[in-house]
């Protein structure tokens, strides 16, 4: 759809159509991605009983959905600007502890003990429901969520297949404009969750070194929380920065 005036948003639900029935595209390979980890995911916490185990691909296959869309300068800073992303949530899940060995062994959130006893939802304390939840909640659901926060870099794809080609150009890439600026506020999201990962992490270490010590905590540590720092300015200051990037 090469035309003087291209319609984005016609390109845009065109692109999709198309690109999911198109065998090789990046949607087709991305969907099928998507669908081969829930089922992974599925069978291994059913297996396990640890319902976790999407929180160990939360930050690694935003990464490989970019790269499947690259196509062009600006999908390609797309990719990068993603994998500077994920190597910092990686990285702090790491150091908390998120990662072992073997991988789908480790710390369960606690959240989803208390739903399968069906605190929250009497249901899902039937096995049945439980599994069905699991099924399409926990497993293809947050998967698929994953994938839907990377429409971006597919939209960016579609409109350089669909309104840059032929060799228009009609988006060309501009760092010293949009794209420029939006690279640049990413950017800064990442620092301020960068810094508040750090701010959180010493304040947590430290409170956790007082309580199994013994040693008298006052101030912040007595009320369990920081609340120094960016924390003083924003209550979560990383997921206010984790919002303003998506």
């Amino acid at each position: 759809m090469a035309s003087a005036e291209c319609d984005l948003l016609s390109a845009a639900v065109e692109g999709v159509m198309e690109g999911v029935a198109t065998t090789g595209s990046p949607y087709q390979i991305a969907l099928l991605t998507c669908l081969g980890i829930t089922i992974m995911v599925f069978i291994v916490s059913t297996l396990t009983r640890n319902y976790s185990q999407v929180d160990k691909l939360w930050s690694i296959t935003p990464i490989l959905y970019t790269w499947m869309a690259v196509v062009d300068a600006r999908t390609l800073l797309m990719a990068v600007l993603v994998t500077v992303w994920g190597i910092r949530l990686t990285f702090n899940f790491h150091r908390r502890g998120g990662y072992s060995w073997p991988p789908w062994s480790g710390e369960e959130d606690y959240r989803w003990s208390y739903i399968q006893q069906g605190h929250f939802v009497p249901i899902l304390a039937n096995p049945v429901a439980w599994v069905t939840f699991n099924l399409t909640f926990i497993s293809f659901y947050q998967n698929f969520l994953l994938l839907l926060i990377t429409s971006p870099s597919f939209v960016a794809y579609t409109a350089a297949k669909e309104c840059n080609g032929g060799g228009t150009g009609q988006h060309p890439l501009n760092m010293m404009g949009m794209d420029g600026l939006a690279t640049l506020l990413v950017l800064l999201s990442i620092l301020v969750e960068s810094v508040a990962d750090n701010q959180q992490y010493k304040f947590q270490t430290e409170k956790y070194r007082r309580i199994n010590n013994g040693v008298e905590r006052k101030g912040d540590y007595a009320d369990g929380f920081c609340q120094s720092g960016l924390f003083s300015i924003v209550r979560k200051p990383n997921y206010a920065a984790e919002q303003s990037i998506w």
